[in-house]
């Protein structure tokens, strides 16, 4: 949590929604107080999947129907993965759905592997951020690149 900036406030773990008499359970549930916005995360093992967007979307809802409070704005989702397509997330327009998706490691690999996964990962990034400059930004993008852009205290902009 700590790589996705400061000012996150703890709501919940496992939280219970029941949606039409059945029972589902999102993994955390935080606030962020600069963004003044719930934020929803899944856990997930394993590579991303496009079925994870719908599951996340449900979640938003619920948490905008229910638990959202005056003053606030719409919640936001992180889905993080042990792998992701980053391809697949683009072309499912993730941003646009108030949905990041990010990639965690269960364990570091050899040096030259990780130097080499390093390197990839941030040419990546790059030719992403290059072809998103040619795109206007929506409000709710502009708070989700907050979680991808180095941290300062100046979120005037947001």
């Amino acid at each position: 949590m700590i790589e996705f900036g400061h000012g996150f406030t703890f709501v919940e773990r496992q939280k219970r929604m029941i949606i039409g008499n059945e029972d589902v359970v999102l993994d955390l549930l935080f606030f962020h107080r600069k963004l003044k916005r719930l934020v929803a995360i899944e856990l997930k093992l394993g590579i991303f999947k496009a079925s994870y967007k719908g599951q996340m979307e449900l979640y938003l809802n619920w948490l905008n129907e229910y638990e959202r409070l005056e003053g606030e704005e719409a919640p936001i989702g992180i889905i993080l993965c042990t792998a992701a397509n980053l391809e697949k997330v683009e072309l499912l327009k993730m941003d646009k759905a108030g949905i990041a998706v990010s990639e965690y490691w269960t364990h570091l690999p050899p040096k030259a592997e990780f130097e080499q996964k390093i390197k990839k990962i941030l040419i990546e990034a790059k030719e992403r951020l290059e072809r998103r400059k040619s795109f206007p930004k929506s409000k709710t993008q502009k708070q989700l690149d907050y979680f991808y852009d180095p941290k300062d205290d100046d979120t005037d902009d947001l």
